[in-house]
């Protein structure tokens, strides 16, 4: 089992930044893949940016691409999201996703999962 606890979510303005962190609890994490996904107001949930354990190139959606930056540090546990450049469109709650090994984009494949951060971009 693994607990996944996502901080740093907050308001900010158009242009904005703000850093995600994604705590892991319960096993290792150095193991396990881990995304980050978002579901803003009536839409579906959707992949961010993740990488596989080794921690290799993270992947990025493409409307992220250039603005977010993901990493992690696997002795410390921990994942986090860089959000720079914000826009009104990354309004979403944001989740945190760990599973076995490789990295998906498909939500369906994580089995752990954080309660969620809201991240509110003002225009």
């Amino acid at each position: 089992q693994v607990q996944l606890v996502e901080s740093g979510g907050g308001l900010v303005q158009a242009g904005g930044s703000l850093r995600l962190s994604c705590t892991a609890s319960g096993r290792t994490f150095g193991s396990y893949a881990v995304g980050w996904f978002r579901q803003g107001p009536g839409k579906e949930r959707e992949f961010v940016a993740g990488s596989s354990y080794s921690a290799a190139l993270p992947n990025y959606a493409d409307s992220v691409k250039g603005r977010f930056a993901f990493s992690r540090d696997n002795a410390k546990n921990a994942a986090y999201l860089q959000m720079n450049s914000l826009k009104p469109e990354d309004t979403a709650v944001y989740y945190c996703a760990a599973k076995q090994f490789s990295m998906s984009r498909s939500g369906r494949d994580y089995a752990y999962w954080g309660q969620g951060t809201q991240v509110t971009v003002s225009s």
